[in-house]
């Protein structure tokens, strides 16, 4: 794989063998980001946990403090109160049958989040295929199947993320924007890294936390220090 010569440069200005402290490495993800966009930081955390076991799966949500500075469109599958609750909550689609259809038929889909309540479930369980690849599916877990579609609206306008293990026991989460700065970010990170901390199963041995890193959308990673909190 070739890299464009600003990668290569960024790779250059700092030890990548090096773990950093926390308000360090964002120091230097910062630095790397040369994008000509407002690049996403991310966290990319190895945990020493098995993916294929159910008593070991790392999963949970968390609004970030300082948000994720992505705006986000929300689509609400709902009928009668809670429609208009929706609606009222800010939601940018709101329909029940006819959504379901609109994504059946023309392959739509303008919304980045997908919230439903539980009598719905049946409904959006005919897309499932459809939304499931692209993480998209409710999930009582994530809070997007639930009867307050006004909090569950509010908390993802807010900033709310998901993190969960991918199949490499690697969990991969947005911490914000370049543009955030070292301050909110460095928060933001804490928030994330605690949480995911407090997450560990009881079923896992030895040690949980293997390595994190830090990186801009177009940036190299750069290591942080476990203990670093």
């Amino acid at each position: 794989m070739k890299y464009g010569k600003k990668y290569v440069d960024s790779k250059k200005s700092y030890d990548r063998s090096k773990a950093y402290e926390i308000g360090e490495a964002v120091d230097i993800v910062l630095s790397t980001a040369k994008a000509k966009f407002d690049e996403t930081i991310e966290l990319h955390v190895r945990l020493g946990v098995d993916p294929k076991q159910a008593d070991q799966q790392v999963r949970g949500v968390l609004v970030l403090p300082n948000g994720t500075g992505k705006s986000v469109k929300v689509l609400v599958i709902a009928k009668g109160e809670k429609a208009d609750q929706a609606t009222a909550a800010g939601a940018d689609y709101v329909g029940a049958e006819e959504m379901v259809a609109k994504i059946q038929k023309e392959n739509w889909f303008d919304f980045d989040v997908v919230i439903t309540t539980p009598d719905m479930m049946g409904v959006v369980g005919r897309i499932g295929k459809l939304l499931g690849p692209k993480g998209l599916m409710p999930n009582p877990k994530s809070g997007t199947v639930t009867m307050d579609v006004q909090k569950a609206i509010s908390d993802v306008k807010a900033g709310k993320v998901e993190y969960r293990l991918d199949k490499s026991a690697i969990i991969h989460c947005p911490i914000g924007k370049k543009s955030f700065g070292k301050e909110k970010l460095v928060e933001n990170y804490t928030a994330l890294y605690e949480a995911i901390v407090k997450a560990k199963p009881a079923a896992a041995k030895g040690q949980y936390i293997k390595s994190v890193n830090l990186a801009s959308t177009m940036g190299p990673g750069v290591k942080v220090l476990n203990k670093s909190l």
